[in-house]
C-alpha cells in the first residue's frame, strides 16, 4: 500500500488543520498507524496512534487538541489538529503497522 500525506499548511497560533494519511488499499481496518513528526533536532517524534479496534493514543504534548479518525469508505485516517502552538510546527508523516510505500509527509508552520 502506497500512503499520501496532505492539508499541511502555514497557520497562526490558535488556529485548526486537519491532516489527512490517505491508502491506496484498505489497511486502517485491520492495521494500526500512527502519525510523527520530523522537526529540526528530532528525528521523528511521535504525535498519535490509531491501533487495531479504533483505539487512540496521542503524545502528551497534543492530548485534548489533536484528534485521530477514521474514514474507512476512504481508506483515510485524519488527524485533526485544534488549538496549534508554534512547537507544532514540523513535516507531519503516517505510519501503517505493515510493510507500505511511505508518503514525503506534509509540512505544518504555525506562526507565532
Amino acid at each position: 500500500a502506497r500512503l499520501t500525506e496532505s492539508g499541511g499548511d502555514l497557520v497562526q497560533s490558535g488556529g485548526s488543520l486537519r491532516l489527512s494519511c490517505a491508502a491506496s488499499e484498505s489497511i486502517f481496518d485491520t492495521n494500526a498507524m500512527a502519525w510523527y513528526r520530523r522537526v529540526p533536532g528530532i528525528e521523528r517524534e511521535w504525535v498519535a496512534s490509531l491501533e487495531r479496534g479504533g483505539a487512540t493514543k496521542y503524545a502528551d504534548s497534543v492530548k485534548g487538541r489533536f484528534a485521530v479518525s477514521l474514514d474507512s469508505a476512504k481508506n483515510t485516517v485524519y488527524l485533526q489538529m485544534n488549538n496549534l502552538k508554534p512547537e507544532d510546527t514540523g513535516v507531519y508523516v503516517c505510519n501503517a503497522d505493515l510493510p507500505h510505500v511511505p508518503g514525503h509527509g506534509t509540512r505544518v508552520t504555525v506562526s507565532s
